[in-house]
């Protein structure tokens, strides 16, 4: 959610946050904000709404500075308004924040009987106040930032620049992720590698707890007992390069049509080229034998769980519960001896799937995850993690990361059956075959492209859009409603297929678009008897099917998207593309933020 970065540099360094802050825009923000230290004081730049508007600030008014802190904020408390952006300051202490604190009303009403005055409506003002009563009782910079951190109480990831200190810049992380960059005479703090992939490409991950005190030449991290540790220095992988969106008019779009790289990538990760067989990275345990499996993700990768549990069960014969990470934990569900459980988040830092990571292992799972960052504190906590190999994701609404988490499912799912025994050593080739096979056929998807931009125009003026499938395609039924609702705005529902009459068949009627997602496979019959009702009573039935599904009742369709014909364990991977393309196009025509969608935040830190 929202962006943070530090420099404590040799020369000015506010138009290199700003550029950090640009790195950081995929996460979502509504307000944007820059302080720096000159001449021993505390100077500040903040703007309501996109970077564009901080960057007309800056302008206007030049912020010099050799050290400083840039901030976009995803609002929790206080409307987004420029007074509540950060970062926030005294006068004598800015603070740059990105969580949630907890305890923010007691300690506010404790500082406001001191007579401290709140110029904000934010939990992270009471951060400022806090250490600069500390500094006024006669403790060092360090020893007052210390006794703050064991006073606030949530999920933080905070940087804190003290006026007069030019020397020196602390950052801090519990729950929410922080990174130290290293560079040559200077130093940085970033909310992740992308932040800082324009400054250096060494980095320190601050572990659960740690507090870091940075000078230019030397970095001290502390743990949450405040000793003295090390930490591993860790090479990024990110460039500044991977940030352009090339040709491309969206970074959506771009993600969208990276699809059959990234899925071959992401194969090539797991399947054994000698042997055409799949082999995932050694387990600690033995995954055949394992008695339930359960799997926590939230929103699109809560989606791609769903997926996996048709797989698992029926190819890996093994039970699979799939539980929203918002939901899990609160009501304590009982976990099978013997049990694995498993956790699905692109950026690997999702609070509600970590806080459910870290139940699931209390209650004495065997914890794996499937993350696209393989430095994130979700990785960190597993004991083994399956990587997507998506590259970095930066449209909010997530395609390519789908489409891999997907990738990575359907491997977990043929290694399950084959070590439990239940898929033979031909079903298994067959799979791996088809597996092989997809970024050619998704590579066909995509030149559809023109084709589903005018289907578009036909979806744009609707209110509520509908979306069918059965099976396999109903998890990406939703997915599809999912995707237009976020950046288009229309109110849409993914059902399925068999459940429309009881109950959304209610809203058919002429102006409703319906999507019906039906491979030739061995439900088709029964979704396009569906769709046959949807078509009865008036609805604009888009189908998407191949050839043969086409020929059975594609003429009572509206419109028609064919697909290539796919074995039906794929078929939920390549029919995701068509409905990503659907979504993006609607929302291009509306004219929408399609890559950083209102309300929306890519990296959800917050509970």
């Amino acid at each position: 959610m929202c962006g943070i970065i530090g420099i404590i540099g040799r020369d000015s360094v506010s138009e290199r946050i700003l550029e950090g802050l640009k790195r950081l825009e995929y996460r979502g923000y509504d307000s944007a904000g820059i302080a720096t230290l000159v001449n021993g004081k505390i100077e500040r730049r903040r703007a309501e709404g996109k970077l564009v508007n901080l960057s007309q600030r800056l302008a206007e008014q030049p912020l010099g500075g050799d050290v400083g802190i840039g901030h976009t904020r995803w609002a929790t408390h206080g409307v987004p308004t420029e007074n509540n952006a950060h970062p926030h300051t005294d006068g004598k202490v800015a603070v740059v924040h990105n969580g949630i604190i907890e305890n923010f009303r007691d300690l506010k009403a404790e500082l406001a009987a001191k007579g401290r005055v709140f110029a904000s409506d934010t939990d992270t003002e009471v951060i400022v106040h806090l250490v600069s009563d500390f500094l006024d009782q006669g403790k060092t910079p360090r020893e007052a930032v210390q006794a703050t951190l064991h006073r606030i109480e949530g999920a933080f990831a905070l940087v804190i620049i003290i006026a007069g200190f030019h020397d020196v810049i602390f950052g801090a992380r519990r729950g929410t992720p922080l990174a130290v960059g290293l560079g040559d005479g200077e130093m940085y703090l970033g909310s992740d590698a992308m932040a800082l992939s324009h400054l250096t490409n060494r980095l320190i991950y601050l572990e659960e707890g740690d507090w870091v005190e940075m000078t230019r030449d030397h970095v001290q991290v502390r743990d949450e007992h405040d000793n003295d540790v090390t930490r591993e220095i860790k090479l990024s992988a990110v460039s500044g390069a991977m940030m352009g969106k090339g040709n491309y008019a969206h970074f959506m779009q771009k993600e969208i049509f990276e699809q059959p790289a990234v899925i071959g990538d992401t194969l090539h990760s797991f399947i054994n080229p000698a042997t055409q067989a799949i082999k995932l990275p050694d387990m600690p345990f033995n995954i055949g034998e394992a008695t339930r499996l359960t799997i926590v993700a939230c929103g699109t990768s809560f989606y791609a769980g769903l997926v996996a549990k048709h797989w698992i069960e029926r190819y890996a014969g093994l039970g699979v519960d799939v539980d929203v990470a918002s939901e899990f934990r609160y009501r304590c569900p009982p976990l099978p001896k013997g049990g694995i459980a498993l956790f699905i988040s692109q950026s690997g830092e999702t609070l509600d799937t970590l806080a459910a990571l870290r139940y699931a292992k209390s209650k004495g799972q065997k914890i794996l995850s499937i993350v696209n960052v393989a430095e994130s504190t979700i990785a960190r906590e597993s004991d083994v993690v399956l990587q997507t190999f998506a590259g970095p994701e930066i449209g909010v609404a997530s395609t390519k990361a789908f489409t891999t988490q997907l990738t990575v499912l359907a491997c977990l799912a043929v290694t399950i059956g084959r070590e439990n025994g239940t898929l033979s050593k031909e079903a298994e080739a067959a799979i791996v075959h088809a597996l092989t096979e997809l970024p050619k056929q998704a590579a066909e998807v995509l030149h559809h492209d023109e084709e589903i931009r005018q289907l578009a125009l036909n979806i744009a003026d609707a209110r509520d859009v509908l979306y069918l499938g059965r099976g396999l395609g109903y998890p990406i039924a939703m997915e599809g409603a999912l995707k237009l609702k976020e950046i288009s705005y229309i109110h849409a529902e993914g059902y399925a297929a068999g459940e429309m009459k009881h109950g959304p068949i209610a809203l058919i009627d002429q102006s409703v678009p319906i999507i019906v997602i039906a491979p030739s496979d061995e439900l088709f019959e029964k979704t396009a008897s569906n769709m046959q009702e949807a078509a009865a009573r008036g609805g604009r039935v888009i189908f998407l099917s191949d050839a043969q599904g086409l020929a059975t009742v594609g003429d009572i369709a509206s419109a028609t998207v064919e697909l290539p014909k796919v074995a039906d364990f794929v078929a939920p991977i390549l029919y995701t593309i068509p409905v990503q393309m659907l979504a993006y196009h609607v929302a291009v025509h509306k004219g929408t933020d399609v890559d950083q969608p209102r309300n929306l935040a890519k990296s959800v830190t917050v509970e």
